[in-house]
């Protein structure tokens, strides 16, 4: 049973890291603490989204969503019987928007956004009787952005716009609490993730005859996460997540701009479920469904997209001391309208895929 576990880690990988709400690019999860004695895994993931809209009921936007590629690396290993550590290395958000010019006349035609992040989480696991554990670490995030816009999505009397974000890097911090019943495979871990607030230096360029430099705050929303698995038949395991993140407290507004770039009307709550499967002492398959709720409410035009229905399968095969892990994810991308121009983004869609490869000292 325990060897699920490996399946129940590359399963949800498959479901979260591909497509989430807002910036998301990583669920954050903390599964690597409960791997056993010493241990390192690589994962690398990509997302080929299908994001397309009409305004007016005729122009196109053409395909505006990029496909874009996630890694992270983890290494776990007990610094005593009751105290454990972990090292996490993610890409947490991201975003690659790139409306076609050739949709001309469509408002952002040849608009494009660019947003990269690594973040590097350290963590300590200090086990309690009764089966608890208590576990909380530091996180340090770096962030850079571009956009470009061109006229006239900003107005006729404006030359294209041009906003250069400048990398920062800001601390937060981590704390959870695990409940576990290993005859079983049963485990519960409810993590909270700090909120950053970010200081940009900006440069923006085409709202005036020479570059404006500035500051500007961007508050990268706190989340709450939590992963549960439990054994219900022999060599099965049902497991999921839930994930909350505070996306509504996100607002990007350049401070010459004056306008918002990016913001969220609500709060989105990512929901996972999964079966996992041992064949025999080598495979391993694991099913899983994703859902994040439609809102209904106007999305911004850098990221026109409103929830999503998911389903996914993994394969994990183990030789050894290696284990590896593979996933393929559908993605049925939720209907939106976005603001300022109110069109309408429907039917579309993604498919995700990744590899992961963990290793036991």
């Amino acid at each position: 049973m325990k060897r699920l576990c490996a399946v129940a880690a590359g399963a949800a990988f498959g479901a979260t890291s591909a497509f989430a709400g807002g910036l998301e690019r990583s669920a954050q999860s903390v599964a690597i603490l409960f791997e056993q004695g010493e241990y390192a895994e690589f994962t690398l993931g990509s997302f080929s989204p299908s994001v397309s809209g009409v305004f007016g009921g005729a122009l196109a936007s053409g395909d505006m969503a990029s496909s874009y590629i996630t890694y992270s690396l983890g290494y776990k290993r007990a610094l005593s019987d009751q105290l454990d550590l972990a090292i996490i290395v993610d890409q947490p958000v991201g975003a690659d928007v790139d409306y076609p010019a050739s949709a001309a006349p469509y408002p952002f035609a040849g608009s494009n956004a660019e947003v990269r992040s690594t973040a590097v989480t350290a963590l300590l696991r200090y086990r309690l009787p009764s089966n608890i554990s208590i576990y909380g670490g530091l996180r340090g995030q770096s962030v850079k952005g571009d956009l470009q816009i061109i006229a006239p999505a900003v107005s006729p009397a404006f030359t294209n716009y041009n906003l250069a974000a400048d990398r920062d890097f800001q601390l937060g911090y981590v704390v959870g609490v695990a409940w576990e019943k290993p005859e079983i495979a049963a485990r519960v871990a409810l993590t909270y993730n700090s909120k950053m607030e970010h200081t940009f230096d900006t440069t923006e360029t085409g709202l005036a005859p020479v570059a404006l430099t500035g500051t500007m705050d961007v508050e990268l929303p706190q989340s709450v996460n939590l992963e549960f698995q439990t054994g219900i038949a022999p060599d099965t395991l049902l497991f999921g997540s839930i994930r909350w993140v505070e996306w509504s407290a996100t607002n990007i507004t350049p401070p010459f701009l004056g306008a918002a770039i990016v913001s969220y009307p609500e709060d989105i709550i990512t929901y996972n479920l999964g079966i996992g499967r041992r064949f025999n002492d080598q495979w391993s398959g694991a099913v899983t469904i994703g859902y994040e709720k439609n809102e209904g409410a106007p999305v911004g035009n850098l990221g026109p997209t409103d929830g999503f229905k998911s389903i996914g399968l993994a394969a994990t095969y183990t030789m050894d001391n290696v284990k590896i892990t593979g996933g393929i994810r559908y993605v049925d991308i939720g209907d939106a309208t976005t603001t300022t121009i109110g069109s309408n983004f429907a039917d579309n869609e993604g498919i995700g895929g990744g590899i992961r490869i963990g290793y036991s000292f």
